[in-house]
C-alpha cells in the first residue's frame, strides 16, 4: 500500500522502480498494492535521452530492504524491470 515518508520512521529505503510515464506509475501502484506490499512514490528528476541528453521528471518507488526481493518479483512478473544500482 501507498505510505508517506513518516511511516517508514527510520527504516533505510531502496529505489525499486523509476516510472516515466504517468500510466506506468498507477499501474505499478496497483501491482504493489495488490502484492500487500508498502511502498513511497515520490516525484525527482532523472537524465535520459541518447542523443539529446535531458533532465526529465519521473515517479520514485522505493520499498523497504525486506521487501526489496518481493517487490522486484511482483514487478518481474508483469513485465517491468527492476531498479538495479550500477557499482
Amino acid at each position: 500500500m501507498r505510505r508517506v515518508d513518516d511511516e517508514f520512521g527510520q527504516q533505510e529505503l531502496v529505489l525499486l522502480y523509476i516510472a516515466k510515464r504517468l500510466k506506468e506509475a498507477t499501474t505499478l501502484e496497483e501491482h504493489l498494492t495488490a502484492a500487500g506490499i508498502d511502498y513511497l512514490v515520490e516525484c525527482d528528476t532523472y537524465r535520459g535521452g541518447f542523443i539529446f541528453v535531458s533532465e526529465r521528471v519521473g515517479a520514485f518507488f522505493y520499498v523497504t530492504d525486506q521487501d526489496a526481493e518481493p517487490a522486484r518479483s511482483v514487478l518481474a512478473r508483469h513485465g517491468y524491470r527492476p531498479y538495479e544500482a550500477v557499482s
